[in-house]
């Protein structure tokens, strides 16, 4: 049984006390509930390849309906479930993908979840134009789909092995035979390189579908993690109301072995198999694969085990030759932020890169040489869009207008332009022929908004929460300011007050923070959860992003390297202590809260020597990074066996003597990212040397608790510690 399963039943019935509402008539639902507090948004809407129309699922979830980007007028449906012909018929779907010639739709439904984003389910091909619908494989489910650029073929997994169906001839042929569970994965992800990498799939088809070629992962020296399943009361898994059940999987710890990985190309004509001649050492990580521009150029990258050293290679997939066009090293690591915004086109590719300290965008011929830097400049490059032949202008997304901003812009002849200048959060999702974009804009005090555009200007409002942001009015506003650090520098920071603020009475202080290496919290963007209902209840609410998170510049975020921990603690104490200076905050009542790495956070805070808060929330935290996967960890601390003084450093668990605040600790008991083993080993030390502790599990729960409500709970106990401890 799969945890993502688990996670869900666990969560479906959970019962939520009757809602209690307050002063401005928001609720604690209004404020922590993801499926209230969330603001509308626009349907999906997946471009064709005729750049003028795109693809959005009926209201009714039963139909895929077509529209045009010039209009934003309806076109035609081009699925229906009601007027499928032929004999497959299905009753819903829940999810597809377009072929690269827009002729075909590859469905699926009875979806089970994996990992975070993994699944599998039972496939279908449909062809729009004659209505026909195909089952990808006669008998059961499949991960990983993919449709070929002509939509006649779909490579899939199952138990471990490649297969591919030919759907005009109604074949399937099994393309690999070694996958075994828990030692070889064909084609598709290992756990860490889900989590770590956002890899859901490594088969790529060539640009004429004459090959497909893969990543093959054996995790045959990869310790295996083991936790319980319990039934509880959402939904419960009668199996095991008497004996727990178990989730078994393979996770590698810092310093313990990671899957070894090749890559293989399998020719359609022929039947055979080639694996590529590439220098991949057994420690080497495969982080990006995909086609360029040719179908026998096959673009590899290979990272070494520090993470540190990126090198990306050319390989002709008929003689599997590899030659290294591009090598890439930090003093530091290596974001995958940066290389992993890549783009193969026909005669170039553009990489992102931090090499100036700052994140930009370069562009490459297939000889390796470098044609031109397209952005420069004291600010980050967040997300690459696309090129117009048309108009020969490239379209990112920067930081232009503050490391808190994020503005959508294009470099042409007349160098770099905003689309639309000003504050706030601005992000785009443009047409295939990059004539048209759908923009999403918000900042602290405007809800989402979303409109539709072409490079000439604005075609419709798609949606603006009018009557979101009117349910939102009276809620506490977030303000941002700067304000030093442990030594003088000035940091982002948020402060959000009740909503009756008085100046001249003193309140309870909740710094929150995440804090982890290129993170980022103080954002000029719409975001209602939980920090809004502390001070909707009285208490001021403060965030600083330190060093080490993001957007900065790699000097800020890099000096927490090999020392995580140490830099990111001192700030945050600093940023507490300057909120108690201030005349309408209470030093003797302050607490910090955090989820994750913020979880860690406030225990390295807690068991500081010189700690201003009275107590403390930790969420979901890692207590000794050598209890945390190694991909992550090793990027920012290396291994153990190299770096055992800034583990032994960077661990909460020798600080605990220190811990004289009050600790609310929790947990998922079903997490699979951050094992709920941490939070055990934690606890048990604090019970050895008699510490006095709040501690709360989530019974069948996983990292990020979006089921059941159960965020809703979350906050209410929060709420109730913090006024037990500082009220």
């Amino acid at each position: 049984m799969n945890i993502a399963r688990i996670a869900f039943t666990l969560a479906s019935s959970f019962i939520i006390p009757t809602a209690t509402v307050y002063a401005n008539n928001l609720t604690v639902e209004d404020y922590c509930d993801i499926h209230v507090n969330a603001p509308a948004s626009v349907k999906e809407m997946k471009p064709m390849p005729d750049g003028e129309s795109y693809l959005c699922i009926s209201d009714n979830g039963k139909a895929i309906e077509r529209y045009s980007y010039k209009t934003g007028k309806k076109l035609d449906t081009v699925f229906d479930i009601a007027t499928i012909k032929g004999d497959v018929k299905i009753s819903e779907f829940d999810g597809y993908e377009i072929s690269a010639n827009g002729r075909m739709l590859l469905l699926w439904n009875d979806r089970e979840g994996i990992y975070r984003y993994s699944f599998n389910a039972v496939h279908f091909v449909y062809d729009i134009a004659r209505g026909t619908l195909k089952r990808v494989s006669p008998s059961g489910k499949q991960r990983g789909a993919v449709i070929s650029h002509d939509g006649t073929m779909v490579a899939f997994t199952r138990d471990n092995n490649i297969y591919i169906s030919n759907l005009d001839f109604g074949t399937e042929l099994q393309i690999t035979k070694d996958g075994a569970d828990g030692k070889i994965i064909n084609g598709t992800p290992d756990w860490g390189y889900e989590e770590e990498f956002g890899i859901q799939n490594t088969m790529r088809w060539a640009p004429d579908d004459s090959s497909l070629s893969f990543v093959t992962f054996d995790e045959s020296r990869v310790p295996t993690y083991h936790f319980d399943i319990y039934s509880g009361y959402c939904d419960p898994i009668a199996e095991y109301d008497n004996y727990p059940g178990e989730f078994v999987y393979k996770y590698p710890l810092a310093g313990d072995n990671n899957s070894i990985v090749k890559v293989s190309t399998y020719n359609i004509d022929s039947r055979i198999t080639k694996v590529m001649d590439l220098p991949i050492a057994e420690t080497d990580y495969v982080p990006s694969m995909e086609y360029g521009g040719d179908a026998t150029r096959l673009m590899v990258m290979i990272l070494n085990r520090d993470q540190n050293d990126l090198r990306l290679y050319s390989v002709n997939t008929g003689s599997t030759v590899a030659k290294l066009l591009l090598e890439e090293k930090s003093s530091a690591w290596l974001s995958p932020s940066a290389y992993q915004m890549v783009d193969y086109g026909k005669q170039s590719f553009i990489i992102g890169s931090d090499r100036s300290g700052y994140r930009h965008l370069y562009e490459y011929d297939y000889n390796g040489m470098l044609k031109r830097q397209l952005t420069s400049g004291n600010y980050y490059v967040t997300a690459y869009y696309g090129y117009n032949p048309q108009t020969r202008e490239y379209f990112f997304q920067t930081t232009q207008e503050g490391s808190t901003e994020r503005n959508v812009a294009k470099a042409g002849k007349g160098g770099v332009i905003m689309l639309h200048p000003g504050k706030g959060w601005e992000s785009a999702a443009f047409s295939s022929n990059m004539q048209y974009y759908v923009r999403t804009y918000s900042n602290v005090l405007t809800p989402p908004q979303y409109t539709l555009h072409s490079l000439k200007g604005k075609i419709a409002n798609l949606e603006m929460n009018t009557d979101y942001a009117a349910r939102y009015a009276n809620a506490p506003k977030k303000e941002f300011i700067s304000i030093p650090n442990a030594d003088g520098e000035m940091m982002d920071a948020y402060v959000i007050k009740p909503s009756d603020f008085d100046a001249s009475k003193k309140y309870p202080l909740v710094t929150y923070q995440y804090n982890g290496p290129e993170s980022q919290e103080v954002q000029n963007r719409w975001r209602m959860d939980g920090v809004y209902y502390f001070a909707s209840q009285g208490y001021i609410v403060a965030c600083m992003d330190g060093r080490g998170t993001g957007y900065r510049s790699r000097k800020w975020s890099d000096c927490v390297y090999k020392h995580l921990g140490e830099y990111e603690t001192k700030d945050q104490i600093a940023g507490a202590r300057y909120f108690a200076s201030l005349p309408y905050v209470d030093s003797e009542r302050m607490a910090c809260f955090g989820w994750s790495y913020g979880g860690y956070m406030t225990l390295m805070e807690l068991t500081d020597p010189s700690t201003p808060f009275k107590a403390g929330i930790s969420m979901a935290p890692v207590t000794d990074w050598r209890y945390y996967d190694s991909i992550y960890t090793e990027r920012y601390m290396q291994r153990p066996q190299q770096n055992q003084s800034g583990y032994d450093a960077s661990s909460t668990l020798p600080r605990t003597g220190n811990l004289n605040a009050r600790l609310l600790i929790m947990s998922g008991t079903s997490d699979d990212n951050v094992h709920f083993y941490n939070t055990l080993k934690y606890t048990s030390k604090l019970t050895a040397e008699g510490k006095i502790f709040d501690m709360m599990a989530w019974t069948g729960f996983e990292h990020s608790l979006r089921m059941c409500n159960a965020r809703v709970q979350l906050y209410r106990k929060v709420l109730d510690f913090l006024d037990t401890q500082l009220k």
